[in-house]
């Protein structure tokens, strides 16, 4: 069964042992469980479907939003689209092994410098089942053990999906023990998965601030955090504003409850009165509310704009909410997206290669796009075959993390009998 009756050190020692096991596994082994992985998630459909209306079904998925029930919402297409991202991650290059250096020390000796496996990486994770399979796919390949930790809404969807991951992990002779689920509880088997130094090599948690606050009161293991995505679309004065208005409405709309979605529109003072109309009528046609500062709400010309709080500005909404403002320069709105956004993705639209390269240059975030939807910030999207979270910090790894960012590396070196004078 992919969900135990271990206690959570008794699952992270057990993953360990995997862990071991799995850093020398050949490609082809790797390569194998994965494949297998994505045959039963064709093959099981059914079965996971189940377990997932049974999820929507209960009680506990009742308070939901409709952002959060949408990403835990699995359909025919969402589990096709995880068998696929999981062959995707099947063909790219084996990381490990990989040398990064080599050289002659001055005694002779043979030093090379290649990657290896981090070891047990650990996940906590809110609403999305496809975490389960996404994450676990690139920690096999990469040569780590993982231990999940879903929500507890999610509980018989990762149940079902883990169990298909174990089950493919031994048809290819790789220990079960791989990839192990701990039952969703509450704070305190949190706490207790953020404090297993020895066995834990990196807890990455995917959640909003909540998380991000409750586990950096007690981690005591390396944590790199996937965490808020406060994310601007800037329209420049010299902006293509259909372009912009088609970024912007895709940034916002095509799915308000990840977090890579836009949560501020941004507009150039010498634009807005052009821009604002149509790109707020679209906005609000498809559900969005708005709320806006002074120049913003009177730009709007007839589509309703209430009035931004201070709150507003650093919200991560997930959801159709939006706030809307207006600024005199590039510099202000660099200085906007620093103040309030959470180092994620931000995006400008323009037709300078001077303001882009500025905007990309003052922007602390770890993507910035030109001319495009922020929308993009996705391990799949990226080439990485699915991700395993986007980290906003700049320690090790930042932005979508994807096989390289699960590695670390370590030094081998060969001699012929020489020793320290």
């Amino acid at each position: 069964m992919a969900v135990t009756t271990r206690t959570v050190p008794e699952i992270c020692a057990a993953a360990q042992r995997a862990a071991r096991e799995l850093a020398t596994a050949s490609t082809e082994a790797k390569d194998a469980a994965l494949e297998a992985t994505a045959k039963l998630l064709e093959g099981r459909s059914a079965e996971i479907l189940e377990a997932n209306a049974a999820d929507l079904a209960d009680e506990r998925a009742a308070g939901l939003t409709s952002a959060l029930k949408d990403r835990l919402t699995l359909s025919e297409e969402r589990i096709a689209a995880m068998a696929d991202g999981v062959r995707t991650v099947a063909a790219l290059e084996d990381p490990i092994g990989e040398e990064l250096e080599r050289k002659t020390l001055a005694s002779g000796l043979e030093l090379r410098k290649v990657r290896v496996p981090l070891g047990v990486v650990a996940v906590v994770y809110e609403a999305r089942p496809n975490v389960t399979i996404d994450c676990a796919a690139l920690t096999i390949k990469s040569g780590n053990a993982i231990v999940l930790r879903g929500s507890s809404y999610a509980e018989r969807s990762n149940g079902a999906l883990a169990a298909i991951v174990q089950e493919a992990l031994a048809e290819a002779g790789l220990p079960e023990d791989a990839a192990l689920l701990v039952a969703g509880g509450g704070r305190e088997e949190l706490a207790e998965l953020a404090t297993q130094d020895g066995t834990v090599d990196l807890l990455i948690p995917r959640g909003g601030e909540g998380l991000k606050s409750a586990l950096k009161d007690v981690a005591t293991v390396p944590v790199i955090y996937a965490a808020a995505g406060n994310c601007h679309v800037y329209v420049h004065a010299d902006a293509d504003l259909e372009m912009a208005r088609r970024i912007a409405y895709n940034a916002k709309v095509q799915r308000p409850g990840v977090c890579n979605a836009a949560e501020t529109l941004l507009v150039h003072a010498a634009v807005a009165s052009e821009f604002l109309p149509a790109a707020l009528a679209d906005l609000h046609a498809a559900g969005v509310e708005l709320v806006g500062d002074r120049q913003a709400r009177e730009a709007a010309a007839g589509v309703e704009v209430g009035e931004a709080t201070v709150a507003d500005w650093g919200t991560e909404y997930l959801d159709l909410k939006m706030v809307v403002g207006v600024v005199s320069s590039l510099e202000e709105a660099v200085e906007h997206v620093n103040s309030h956004g959470t180092s994620h993705s931000e995006a400008i639209v323009t037709s300078s290669e001077d303001a882009a390269a500025r905007f990309a240059a003052g922007v602390d975030a770890a993507v910035v796009y030109t001319n495009a939807s922020t929308r993009f910030t996705d391990g799949f999207e990226f080439g990485m075959g699915a991700e395993i979270g986007n980290s906003t910090q700049k320690l090790h790894a930042r932005g979508p993390i994807g096989l390289r960012e699960l590695t670390t590396y370590k030094y081998v070196v060969r001699g012929d009998g020489q020793v320290r004078e």
